[in-house]
């Protein structure tokens, strides 16, 4: 970092890297609190994400306490009636899911609401900034300028830079990849989300609004065209649509989440499969969870560590029964055969992902 620079940064109680839910849940609460918080976010806003667009159940508390459960539903958005899975072959399994608070809502919407309300709160945001270098400190130099903060929050994704430029992003073996579009909805596709497996992948779709679906595929990188063509067959698709793309879908946990000032929320911190949807609320919590410990005026980071550990305690089991049906798509369509003679089971998983509180 440059001497002369790093003398005139600009000064800041926090700065936080990711303007995601994760970042401008934990800017918002900062920042009501006092703090004066910046917030840096690389895309310009409003921008879209490789996401399935639903929203748990689960972020409703989260939302209620920035008091955006109006805006939230103002904003154009899909209530999830039925949750459908649909194998290699046969008839697929329906689910009712009557009164879950399961919503669809698009990305670049409810991102933007969120970092609305944490510049509402007094936080300063920057967009189209990137970040090129970290120091102790911390000092942090970006595209856009040089600012120093007392804490660092890394909300900037999975492929973290803030992790990566302080050593703490664990290495990957990109083993998987996911693809996401948004695109023409066909006349039969109603309000269900739809979880797809295909051979060598599986995919969702959800309606986003009167004539567009969310379409999300996931696969290893040898696989996805193949499971991409399936999905494109199936929904009418002639190349219209513009695919963004992700990668990894799986990553060990980052390591040393909070230390040193630094703190990791949301994705930076652990990725979770993105079948169950729960990812939003998980990275809207850490967000509070991450706030939290910085004004409790105690041992912040252990009290961030304790609290982002109890966040998943009873819940992965989910997680990794989602991550074994995405990873082995036609063992789980074999396991819909079985279901459909017993469906109990499948029934009960689902109500639980769907009404998460």
């Amino acid at each position: 970092m440059n001497p002369a620079a790093e003398g005139s940064a600009a000064a800041y109680d926090a700065i936080i890297v990711g303007a995601g839910p994760a970042g401008s849940v934990c800017a918002a609460h900062l920042a009501q609190a006092g703090r004066r918080v910046l917030l840096i976010e690389k895309a310009r806003f409003p921008r879209d994400k490789v996401c399935g667009d639903c929203l748990n159940p689960s972020v409703w508390k989260v939302l209620d306490r920035l008091n955006l459960r109006e805006r939230l539903l103002a904003l154009p958005h899909v209530v999830v009636r039925e949750v459908s899975y649909h194998g290699h072959r046969g008839a697929p399994l329906r689910f009712p899911v009557p009164h879950s608070g399961e919503i669809v809502v698009k990305r670049r919407d409810f991102d933007a609401l969120l970092a609305r309300r944490a510049v509402e709160a007094g936080v300063e945001f920057r967009d189209g900034v990137t970040v090129t270098r970290i120091a102790n400190g911390w000092k942090v130099e970006t595209d856009g300028g040089f600012f120093h903060g007392r804490v660092l929050i890394a909300a900037d994704g999975r492929n973290s830079t803030v992790a990566r430029l302080a050593g703490r992003l664990p290495a990957s073996a990109r083993e998987r990849s996911a693809i996401q579009c948004h695109c023409r909805r066909p006349a039969w596709h109603g309000d269900a989300v739809r979880m797809l497996f295909y051979p060598g992948g599986y995919g969702g779709t959800a309606r986003v609004s009167a004539d567009e679906i969310n379409l999300c595929l996931v696969a290893r990188p040898r696989d996805l065209a193949r499971v991409r063509a399936h999905a494109e067959r199936d929904f009418g698709l002639n190349g219209e649509s513009e695919w963004r793309t992700i990668a990894p879908i799986a990553r060990s946990d980052a390591r040393d989440i909070a230390r040193d000032g630094l703190f990791l929320l949301g994705d930076a911190a652990r990725v979770v499969e993105p079948f169950t949807g729960e990812g939003i609320y998980y990275a809207m919590r850490s967000g509070e969870l991450a706030a939290e410990a910085i004004l409790s005026n105690a041992d912040a980071e252990a009290a961030y560590r304790r609290a982002h550990s109890e966040m998943y305690r009873g819940r992965l089991w989910i997680n990794r029964l989602a991550h074994a049906a995405g990873t082995h798509s036609r063992l789980a369509s074999l396991a819909l055969r079985a279901f459909r003679a017993w469906p109990a089971p499948l029934a009960a998983l689902t109500a639980k992902v769907v009404a998460r509180t």
